[in-house]
């Protein structure tokens, strides 16, 4: 690597598109954030890309709202994307050993994660990871890097990640046409955690918790690993349809008494307090109760929260993640969220914050930034090289084992 390369990031959620730009120095283990650039999310539900014009037009001012701030062209940047369509599920590899010596390479560890790979799936799903949970060696198992080791049968349990093939195709069509290439796309689960967790809440054991606006991402993370992933279809676009709904508003109407004077405690909001809708609306004008908007908001943020544990209790995690759980995206920032979470999860909770990097932090200490500084910390950790890899990328998976293994280490 250079001594100063420049690496940008491209967070799609349904709500707001967040890019970073950002100084990677060789004498500096953390990347330096010198642009941060937001701008709405018009073009996209839920992940999915619904106006191909309004995408590109929403990218390219998020582009340019960064490369104003940072005095950097962006050529090329990592992508995030999050939605529904964002399915995962577990697989199993096994190759012989039958060079001389019988001594595990790397060219072995790429031959099994390819034959984990091989798995029935519709033909419009992409493979978008193959993250490596455990190796197994003849009879002895739980191996994190088997390499230099000797053995006749090597075996992977692998996590696969993958996305809808057209919609995956609309985003990048999207992203190439505001004018900049794409390095790596990557789920917005697997990067989140990247830019708020240790290596040792990894090791521990911990839940991720990210709730965007179309979606929230459940990433479980245990002896260093990605353990699990999920999306669940509820996020803060469902909070707010749900006071649309109940206090009988508009939806701009709702989103602004959401941000502004909403909270999951409605204990702790008098019977008698209302919201004078004509002073912050054209269109709405009646009082609505306080405490009602409370109570709807909590009813959701609940929902999030047992849905969430139920994933980890399908998976034996329920109650047993020693580390707790690390909420993060833009919906955490409701009053009353953690203590909900607590309530309901059983676990540990605290809000997850970037933490690998420095620069313009004051822009970037924002739990909904994780996705986007996420990006940037994969970026630089792995040089452009990722710990699974693209179903239609397999040479750069190949370049980058080497590189996984060294950042397994303690």
């Amino acid at each position: 690597m250079p001594k100063e390369q420049i690496i940008a990031s491209l967070d799609i959620g349904s709500s707001k598109i967040r890019t970073v730009i950002a100084l990677l120095e060789e004498e500096k283990k953390m990347p330096n954030i010198i642009g941060v650039g937001v701008a709405p999310s018009t073009g996209m539900r839920k992940g999915n890309v619904i106006d191909v014009d309004e995408a590109i037009s929403n990218i390219s001012a998020a582009l340019e709202d960064a490369e104003r701030m940072s005095g950097a062209p962006i050529h090329h940047v990592f992508v995030g994307i999050s939605g529904q369509h964002i399915e995962s599920f577990d697989s199993k590899g096994v190759i012989a050993i039958s060079h001389a010596g019988s001594e595990i390479i790397e060219d072995d560890i790429n031959r099994v994660l390819e034959a984990a790979q091989a798995v029935n799936m519709p033909s419009n799903r992409r493979i978008l990871r193959i993250i490596p949970k455990s190796f197994s060696i003849d009879d002895q198992r739980n191996i994190k890097n088997p390499v230099g080791m000797i053995g006749v049968r090597l075996e992977v349990d692998a996590h696969i990640i993958t996305g809808q093939g057209t919609i995956i195709k609309n985003i990048e069509k999207a992203v190439h046409q505001a004018g900049v290439d794409i390095d790596d796309i990557v789920p917005a689960s697997l990067v989140a955690a990247e830019a708020v967790l240790s290596r040792r809440q990894k090791e521990l054991g911990v839940v991720v918790i990210d709730i965007g606006a179309g979606s929230t991402s459940v990433s479980v993370f245990e002896e260093g690993t990605t353990l699990f992933t999920t999306s669940l279809p509820v996020g803060g676009e469902s909070v707010t349809n749900d006071v649309a709904i109940g206090l009988r508003t508009s939806i701009d109407t709702a989103e602004k008494i959401k941000i502004e004077y909403g909270t999951t405690a409605p204990d702790e909001v008098s019977d008698r307090e209302t919201i004078d809708l004509s002073i912050i609306s054209k269109i709405d004008n009646q009082k609505v109760s306080k405490k009602h908007l409370a109570e709807i908001i909590q009813a959701r943020y609940h929902e999030i929260f047992v849905m969430a544990k139920d994933e980890l209790r399908s998976i034996g995690r329920d109650g047993m993640l020693p580390a707790g759980a690390i909420l993060t995206g833009a919906g955490v920032k409701m009053p009353g969220c953690l203590d909900l979470a607590r309530e309901v999860l059983g676990l540990p909770v605290q809000i997850g914050f970037p933490t690998e990097v420095e620069g313009v932090v004051d822009k970037i200490d924002d739990p909904a930034y994780a996705t986007a500084i996420g990006l940037v910390v994969w970026g630089a950790k792995y040089e452009g090289r990722s710990y699974g890899f693209s179903g239609l990328d397999v040479k750069k998976f190949l370049g980058g084992v080497k590189g996984w293994f060294k950042n397994l280490l303690p």
